[in-house]
């Protein structure tokens, strides 16, 4: 039994005043930064692969103009765009103009929304994107956007 004793002194000296342990068990001071930047570099190359796919992939020139943008809906949004040269494509698909319709009517009875967004190449003729726009509405197409690049003039503005 003073054995223990004299154990539990020692123990006691080792610890110190403040009754903690002092050697192998103390706090560390530095900061490993190396698993911070291996989750920084993953998420930078999940961000550099994914942005593209965002874009609809047929380029047009869109026209500028000052509309703010209309609010986002939960699914990807169904773009019809007309190129420069007149072709019209659904997504990133060519379409013919006589079944436009069929398939977009076919797209959107599986989907939640029924808005279309309509992009057109800003050297088209006024008339040829209304003909696009109306054959549209005919369909059964009512909520159609129609996409612009942001930064334009608006009317009030004065350019003299």
């Amino acid at each position: 039994m003073g054995a223990n004793v004299a154990r539990g002194s020692a123990e006691r000296q080792r610890r110190g005043r403040s009754g903690r342990r002092r050697g192998r068990y103390s706090a560390m001071s530095e900061i490993n930064v190396t698993p911070f930047v291996d989750v920084m570099l993953v998420l930078l190359i999940i961000f550099m692969v994914s942005a593209p796919l965002l874009v609809v992939g047929v380029p047009v020139r869109l026209p500028e103009t000052a509309a703010e943008a209309l609010p986002a809906d939960d699914e990807e949004p169904l773009t019809v765009t007309v190129t420069e040269d007149g072709r019209i494509m659904i997504h990133e698909s060519e379409t013919a103009p006589e079944e436009l319709i069929g398939k977009l009517s076919a797209v959107l009875a599986e989907r939640v929304s029924d808005r279309v967004f309509l992009r057109a190449d800003g050297s088209l003729s006024y008339d040829y994107v209304m003909q696009v726009m109306g054959a549209l509405n005919a369909g059964g197409i009512r909520n159609i956007g129609l996409v612009t690049d942001s930064g334009g003039a608006s009317l009030d503005e004065d350019d003299g």
